[in-house]
């Protein structure tokens, strides 16, 4: 096992990338990309960096030099033989050959499309323009590059017998939650926690100890490339990305109304089972499942995101029933801003009442909060979205209004589409 502190201490960065794989991104990705090349291969789109927690000053933290080096770093790459032969080859969701020759073909011959990157007072304006398929798959990498710089930052300052101190006490803390939700019977949780990592080789170790802690109860990891290296199951089905882009490609408000469905209608033609999970909260859940089609009713389940999770799993329950399914058979995937007490206390009110499921993120792959002086690095709120397609731009209203993206009058017109009324705000904690 790699002794991380030490390789910290020595700052091999150059021998040591932040990215070092095209892989090294979410599986949902992925799937976007493939149903994304398929069906909207020409939309034209623009990504942003959008850090939430602005008292974090990323431009005077991290040195712009090293941050184009790490980028240009991940623009070189190309899908290596072995990970797409593990694509090609490997079984996911329990089907082969999930990704299409095609989409294989494409992959395997990309590379990623150019940036733009301005220092803007305390913080960095990084944009990426063109196709949609191929500035996706900026947003993972990006993310990953600007925490993980920022970790190096703070690290950089410190000795190695500090180092040293340091990953143990985060390696003890990881353990203490491990044998926390080992107590709980029929746990089923996954890692999501690429997108704001401590670093990449700090996810590797917090996979590694949910592997030999938690056993059968850890079902898997979000990373391609530490599920292929682990020998584990990739997770994830889809993502807010898909609607917005599809309601800002709307040209009235009754197409825009209906862009959330024509999504998961595409959705529904590609996957099956368990890939078959709604996402319902971009434009506000309760409204989203007051009018979904009855064929909804039917996938496989709801993943939580955002606003009071308990509230929205109560809201899908009585949703599932009204519709005349058994909420029993049903999955709901919590994911939003999750650590052990939440875990506990959401498995304790749901499990038999439906199938329950954590996406553990942010908190279980970056959760060095009071390690070092003036909290410095603990987790904050960065994202990187889709903020325009073909010049219009997009709006994500979130079941929490401190996640609203978007212009002002466009949030304004999207609530009056969708019927959103007050929302109750909560702390955006990742």
């Amino acid at each position: 096992m790699v002794d991380i502190a030490t390789r910290v201490y020595n700052h091999n960065w150059k021998i040591d990338p932040i990215v070092r794989s095209l892989i090294d991104t979410d599986f949902y990705k992925l799937l976007m990309c493939q149903s994304i090349l398929r069906n909207r291969p020409d939309t034209q789109v623009t990504f942003s960096l959008i850090n939430r927690t602005t008292r974090i000053p990323l431009a005077r933290l991290i040195d712009e030099g090293e941050l184009r080096e790490q980028l240009d770093h991940v623009r070189s790459l190309s899908l290596t033989r072995g990970e797409s032969t593990w694509l090609r080859g490997n079984t996911f969701y329990g089907k082969r050959q999930m990704f299409s020759s095609g989409f294989m073909e494409w992959f395997e011959t990309m590379k990623l499309p150019p940036y733009h990157l301005e220092r803007v007072g305390d913080q960095y304006e990084l944009t990426f323009e063109g196709s949609w398929p191929e500035v996706m798959l900026w947003e993972i990498p990006a993310l990953a590059v600007l925490m993980e710089l920022r970790s190096r930052a703070v690290l950089a300052t410190m000795g190695k017998f500090e180092l040293k101190v340091l990953y143990a006490r985060a390696m003890t803390r990881l353990w203490e939650k491990i044998e926390r939700l080992r107590k709980i019977d029929g746990l089923r949780i996954a890692d999501f926690g690429t997108r704001r990592r401590h670093s990449f080789l700090w996810q590797d170790w917090c996979v590694q100890a949910m592997i030999e802690g938690l056993g059968s109860s850890f079902i898997g990891t979000s990373n391609c490339r530490i599920a292929m290296r682990r020998d584990i199951e990739a997770i994830g089905t889809n993502a807010h990305e898909l609607p917005m882009v599809m309601a800002a490609l709307a040209d009235t408000d009754e197409e825009l109304r209906q862009a959330p469905y024509r999504v998961l209608a595409d959705w529904h033609e590609e996957h099956e089972g368990n890939l078959r999970i709604i996402l319902p909260d971009t434009y506000g859940t309760e409204g989203f499942l007051a009018h979904a089609p009855d064929w909804l009713a039917g996938w496989t389940g709801i993943r939580i995101d955002s606003g009071d999770p308990s509230q929205g799993a109560e809201t899908a329950i009585a949703w599932w029933k009204s519709r005349g399914e058994d909420p029993r058979d049903k999955l709901v995937i919590f994911s939003d801003g999750l650590d052990t007490d939440k875990i506990e206390e959401l498995h304790a009110r749901f499990a038999g009442r439906v199938k329950v499921s954590f996406g553990w993120g942010t908190l279980l792959t970056n959760d060095f909060r009071g390690f070092v002086a003036d909290d410095g690095l603990a987790p904050f709120s960065l994202v990187c979205k889709a903020v325009s397609a073909h010049g219009r731009p997009t709006v994500k209203l979130s079941d929490n209004p401190n996640k609203a993206m978007g212009p002002a009058a466009e949030i304004k017109r999207y609530k009056r589409v969708f019927g959103v009324g007050e929302q109750a705000a909560q702390a955006v904690i990742v």
